[in-house]
């Protein structure tokens, strides 16, 4: 139960985050609308576009945030899929506490979530810090 609770949870909901994340990016990509947009500052949503505008980074962005959700979601290679979502999760936490507060709930929601998987995961990562 305990596993239940502190891995398969929290790997399940990131994966599921960061494919919906994937899912809309690419809708926005195909046709210039998001099926799902949270509340966004106008300060974020003009960091949003000049990613979508780059002509690259987004569709980067969001192959990463699908290779990572697909890894955690079917249970291969979890902490590589954790590994690649982790900058993203980064940067999206730092958004919402610099530039678009009203999403803190779901950065939150990374911190725990990841800081749980990094526990569980911390024999794959170490030799990384040797």
């Amino acid at each position: 139960m305990k596993h239940i609770l502190l891995v398969t949870v929290p790997r399940l909901l990131l994966g599921l985050i960061f494919l919906v994340s994937a899912v809309d990016g690419f809708w926005f990509l195909a046709t210039g609308s998001h099926l799902i947009h949270p509340p966004t500052s106008p300060k974020g949503l003009e960091f949003e576009l000049a990613l979508q505008n780059s002509d690259f980074f987004w569709p980067f962005l969001k192959s990463v945030n699908l290779a990572g959700a697909l890894s955690l979601l079917l249970n291969i290679v979890p902490a590589l899929g954790l590994a690649l979502i982790a900058p993203v999760m980064a940067v999206i936490v730092l958004f919402h506490l610099t530039i678009n507060p009203q999403g803190l709930p779901v950065a939150i929601i990374l911190i725990v979530s990841g800081g749980l998987l990094v526990y569980a995961y911390r024999e794959r990562y170490a030799a990384l810090l040797r």
